[in-house]
């Protein structure tokens, strides 16, 4: 029994080989061969489908028939087999361009204004402090300044202060005589006269020895001017707004000093 049951298994296989390689094709025996033709009889009214090219303007019905073709392969095709249709239209898709909107153009920058340093002086300091309140109150901080020049002192060979005009007019008789030149001394100190004026009092005090050893008694040295800064009103950077503030709401504090351009 062994032997037959080998024999008929032995047999078995050597038909399905057979089979399987259509050996009995010709006695009407064999698999069923998936050709290109049977795929084509399974398709669902291919005549009735149509590949338009798609432009950018098409987009819309380019996706909708993607989307039918999909289906009507789905029902006649297995899943993993990509519908030739479809996959056209949907390269067709993916290769249209994209319109691109317009760079807006950009807007024109503003030009900077023009600014100019602008000054207006000199001021003592009592003046200068007038001006600095008027302008805390009327121009921007950070756009104005003072800047300090020192003025050095002078010295004076002096005769005075005398009693009156009578004593003065003697007094120059007496100089004329001596050939010794005079001046007025200046309204602080008046009645008197000047014999010279100097930028030391070192310089003054040897003009007055001088001035004794040629026979003058009553002359001394005076501080006709002490040591001190004048100031210089400074706008470094000012625009047309700036300047016409300053020139309108300080008019008073400038003292009639008009702004100019630095350095002028």
């Amino acid at each position: 029994m062994l032997r037959i049951a080998v024999i008929v298994l032995l047999l078995a296989n050597a038909g399905y080989y057979a089979w399987s390689q259509g050996m009995l094709r010709d006695m009407g025996y064999g698999p069923t061969v998936q050709s290109e033709p049977q795929r084509l009889n399974q398709q669902i009214d291919p005549q009735k489908m149509q590949v338009t090219p798609v432009s950018v303007a098409a987009q819309a019905s380019a996706s909708a028939a993607s989307a039918t073709v999909a289906a009507a392969s789905a029902a006649s095709a297995p899943a993993s087999t990509p519908s030739a249709p479809a996959s056209a239209a949907s390269v067709a898709v993916a290769a249209a361009p994209t319109p691109v909107p317009a760079a807006s153009a950009p807007a024109p920058a503003t030009p900077p204004q023009r600014t100019v340093c602008l000054q207006a002086g000199s001021y003592d300091e009592q003046q200068m402090q007038t001006l600095r309140i008027a302008a805390q109150s009327a121009l921007p901080a950070n756009s104005w300044r003072f800047d300090p020049t020192p003025v050095p002192g002078r010295w004076m060979v002096y005769i005075g202060k005398l009693p009156d005009d009578d004593a003065v007019a003697k007094k120059r008789s007496e100089l004329k005589n001596l050939q010794i030149d005079y001046d007025r001394p200046g309204a602080a100190f008046e009645p008197g006269l000047s014999l010279g004026r100097f930028s030391t009092d070192e310089a003054a005090q040897r003009a007055l020895s001088q001035l004794t050893s040629k026979g003058v008694r009553t002359a001394k040295v005076v501080v006709e001017r002490k040591e001190t800064n004048v100031y210089t009103l400074r706008l470094p950077t000012a625009d047309d707004a700036l300047r016409a503030k300053a020139e309108g709401q300080l008019r008073t504090a400038l003292l009639g000093k008009p702004l100019k351009h630095c350095g002028t």
